[in-house]
This record gives C-alpha cells, sequence and structure tokens, in this order.
C-alpha cells in the first residue's frame, strides 16, 4: 500500500501556515497531535445539534448526546480490544488516568513494606504518583535502569520483583527515548507472582496497535490529544475485577447510587469512576480521531511512522559531534539529541525560527535526564503527516545551528 500522504497532509488545515516567513514542520507531536477537520467538525456538529448533559435526561437532547457518549466507549473499547466497555473509565488525560490508579490502588493494596516498581524512562505522570502514594503508605518506590541503548534494564527489572511487590509501572513507549517497552512479557512475569501491571500508553496508542488483552495489563491509561483528538479527555482501561474492587476517585453526580444522610451506595461500572459533568465534546471528538486512525490502519500508521524514522536516524549519522538518545531496535518514530555542547535551549529557538517545531528539556523525565547526566535534550518526533523533506530541513537548521556556535 502507498501511504497517501498528501491527502492526509491536506485533512490538517494547522500545517498549511507559516511561521517566521517559512512553511511551518511540526515535530512536536509527542507533547501534542494536530486535529483533521473531520474531528474539528465533529465537536462543531456537537454543540450546534446535540448538545447536552448526560445520562439523567430524559428529553432528546440528552438521549442523543448520551448516545454519543456510550456508542463512544463502545468503539474505544473494540479499538484497543478491551473486553467489555465497563472496563473504559473516561478522565481528562494520561495524567489523571495514573493518579486514579494510584490513588485507589494505592488505598485498596499498598500497606506498609509493600512495594511498587516502575522504571526510570518514566514520565513524571506515572513517576510521581506512584513516589507519593509509596511515602504516603509506608511502601517502598523502587527503579529500574537502563542499557546504554536506551533500553529497560530487563534484568534489574526482575531481580526487584519478590514477595512485596504489589505493582509495576512503566510506560508502553517512553516519550523521550522512544524505546518501546515488551510489556507483554514483563506483564507474563509479574502475573506469576500475582502483580498488578499498569502501562503508561500516551506515546504508545498513537503509533502501535493496542491489543490490551493479548498485552493482559491490568491497567492501560492515554490521551486524547496525543492521538489526534482534543485536550481535556483521556482514558483509563482497567480490568472489570479489579476495577470492582477499588474504591471511587471523586465523589458527586453521576458516581453516585444512594445517598443518605448517614452513607452513600455507589454506581456501578464505569460511572464510579466518572463524578460529575463530563466532557461530552472530547469524547466525540477522540471517537472521531478514532474512525480516522482506523481508516488510515493502525499496522499502515507504523509502519510509515518507522520509515520516517529510519530517514531520520540515517541523516542525523551524518552529522559530526551528533548524540542521539535511545538507540532500541525496538523504537517509535521521535529522536532525542544534542548538538555538541551546545544548550538545548538555545538551539531549539533558532530552530523555530527556521520554521520547525521542535521539543526541548527534560520532556517532564528529570530523573531520566539526572541518569544520563544531561541538562534536557531537543526532540524531534514525528507523526503520519510528517515527509522525508521536513526531515531534510530539520538537517539542514541543525546544521546553521553548528554554523552560528562555531
Amino acid at each position: 500500500m502507498i501511504f497517501p500522504i498528501d491527502k492526509i497532509r491536506s485533512d490538517f488545515p494547522i500545517l498549511h501556515q507559516e511561521v517566521y516567513n517559512r512553511p511551518l514542520v511540526y515535530f512536536d507531536n509527542a507533547a501534542s497531535t494536530q486535529k483533521p477537520i473531520r474531528v474539528i467538525a465533529a465537536i462543531q456538529r456537537y454543540y450546534e445539534h446535540d448538545n447536552c448533559n448526560i445520562h439523567r435526561g430524559v428529553h432528546y437532547l440528552s438521549i442523543k448526546a448520551t448516545e454519543a457518549y456510550e456508542e463512544a466507549r463502545k468503539e474505544i473499547c473494540e479499538f484497543i480490544n478491551a473486553g467489555n466497555k465497563r472496563e473504559i473509565i473516561f478522565t481528562k488525560g494520561t495524567t489523571e488516568s495514573l493518579n486514579l490508579v494510584a490513588t485507589t490502588f494505592g488505598k485498596r493494596y499498598l500497606n506498609p513494606g509493600d512495594e511498587v516498581i516502575s522504571t526510570i524512562m518514566e514520565h513524571h505522570s506515572n513517576f510521581v504518583p506512584w513516589q507519593q502514594v509509596c511515602l504516603e503508605r509506608g511502601a517502598r518506590f523502587r527503579v529500574a535502569g537502563l542499557s546504554s541503548r536506551g533500553e529497560l534494564d530487563l534484568e534489574e527489572l526482575y531481580g526487584m520483583i519478590n514477595e512485596k511487590t504489589r505493582l509495576i509501572a512503566l510506560t508502553h513507549v517512553s516519550n523521550v527515548l522512544g524505546t518501546i517497552n515488551p510489556v507483554k512479557e514483563i506483564t507474563a512475569i509479574a502475573h506469576q507472582r500475582n502483580i498488578a501491571v499498569l502501562v503508561d500508553g500516551a506515546q504508545g496508542v498513537s503509533h502501535l496497535p493496542v491489543d490490551v488483552r493479548d498485552m493482559d495489563c491490568d491497567f492501560y491509561c492515554f490521551s486524547g490529544h496525543k492521538m489526534y483528538a482534543p485536550m481535556g479527555i483521556g482514558v483509563l482501561y482497567g480490568k472489570e475485577k479489579i476495577l470492582e474492587e477499588l474504591p471511587p476517585y471523586q465523589m458527586g453526580g453521576e458516581m453516585i447510587k444512594e445517598v443518605y444522610v448517614d452513607h452513600t451506595t455507589f454506581n456501578e461500572l464505569p460511572f464510579k469512576f466518572e463524578a460529575g459533568t463530563p466532557n461530552v465534546e472530547g469524547v466525540v471528538g477522540l471517537r472521531e480521531a478514532i474512525h480516522y486512525l482506523n481508516e488510515l490502519g493502525m499496522k499502515e500508521v507504523a509502519s510509515y511512522e518507522e520509515s520516517l524514522l529510519k530517514y531520520a536516524m540515517e541523516k542525523l549519522s551524518g552529522i559530526e559531534n551528533i548524540r542521539v538518545f535511545g538507540t532500541s531496535k525496538q523504537k517509535a518514530s521521535l529522536v532525542s539529541f544534542l548538538i555538541g555542547n551546545i544548550h538545548p535551549f538555545d538551539a531549539g529557538t533558532i530552530i523555530d525560527k527556521m520554521g520547525i517545531a521542535v521539543r526541548t528539556g527534560h520532556h517532564c523525565a528529570m530523573p531520566l535526564m539526572d541518569y544520563l547526566k544531561i541538562p534536557g535534550t531537543l526532540r524531534a518526533s514525528f507523526a503520519f503527516y510528517n515527509t522525508t523533506e521536513e526531515i531534510d530541513r530539520l538537517i539542514a537548521s541543525i546544521n546553521k545551528v553548528k554554523e552560528m556556535f562555531k
């Protein structure tokens, strides 16, 4: 199949503009992806025709909005191959999904002396909540390191597992290194010891086909805005059995069953974890983004992005004094690098003036930066609407930075 890049690029209006009198090149997709016209149109259509609060109304608009919301839940369930739609919880994003699990799992399962294992490559959102809940519960927070290629040190990780381990929390794809972790293998080993596994899928679900039942993880978290949907909407997948055992995360409307002066009973899944008025607009947009991804095909997306990564890595290897961080054999479509001893902020500022959006800094992964003994990196992250010609412009901009700092 020939990937229809020209047609795809025409679907994203924001890409067709100039910044600093140069055509925009957007290489900050790991931070947030752009939105196709059809997602924007779906949100507008919802507000023009169906806008209403959901579930509790018996009138036409409420019924229409509820149907759209619950149909989206069903389609997301199918997209990641969850067991049933009761396992799909809508949240504000990956961060809230991770905090929800850390808070409720901590209350239900963590006791003094218990242990949680994570990795040094985690985004702060899958690091700090576990660190803090362990401090609150008197549990031990343990962190596995990396190989020289930026791959998870599995020998170290497995060596940490013991009778006190209650959960392993790790990323599917590193937002700094691009490393794709062997989550299925890790989950299988953890489950032999009755240890739960949580996967941060923020960087995985937009690049790779995701099958949570094949992966067999207990939790999988992701955000809409990193997969061509609106900001402010996310998903927590959790196995029904374990979600049933967890206490509610927030109290309010919708998550209750009956309320009395002296006690309250709580709603069934998934509503137990969806307190208050939800982001129906975001759910509608996420549903349309999934339609778009399904039409492209996630295998085709992964293959095209892999070709972009290969091209970028080859071009970067031809530049003297470039340090690339993360050279795993299993790697998603992003490159983190430094240009000699030039500070990433200085280099990123110059690259921006050439019309190219890259991310600079620690990428919400300060423990990883300390581990690598660097202040931060430049990060170029690619999506299926990017091209090799855009990568050529990035390479030219890097050479320009080197020339200016001679």
